[in-house]
């Protein structure tokens, strides 16, 4: 089991075009933890509004009945890709790790494969 903080440093290293990486509380919208962005990417602001896509999202699944859970979402920007995966287990209702990517950098198999792997090592 790994930290908050080392858990991001392995996704922003491991994850190849990684930009910048959060963990977000989709409950409150706070970023629990954030690694990289920039003056062209505030993380605290992108893990507000990416809570209002996955509360979206959930309310959505509720209304059409869908009982099945979210694995991740994925937001297709021009240059990035924007991944959510929701965590599952172990105390992480209500959390979610969020990853931006240089769309031309990045391989999106291998991003979501390694954003898996980071979530089960994750400790809450």
């Amino acid at each position: 089991m790994v930290s908050v903080e080392t858990s991001l440093k392995e996704a922003m290293t491991s994850i190849e075009g990684s930009v910048g990486a959060a963990l977000v509380d989709y409950t409150s919208g706070m970023a629990l933890g954030t690694l990289g962005g920039g003056k062209d990417l505030d993380l605290s602001v992108a893990a507000a509004g990416n809570t209002d896509v996955v509360r979206a999202k959930l309310r959505a699944m509720e209304m059409l009945g869908i009982e099945e859970g979210i694995e991740d979402v994925l937001i297709t920007l021009d240059t990035q890709y924007h991944l959510i995966r929701l965590i599952k287990g172990r105390g992480g209702n209500g959390l979610f790790l969020y990853i931006v990517l240089d769309k031309s950098r990045a391989n999106l198999a291998m991003a979501r494969h390694q954003l898996k792997r980071i979530e089960a090592g994750l400790e809450l």
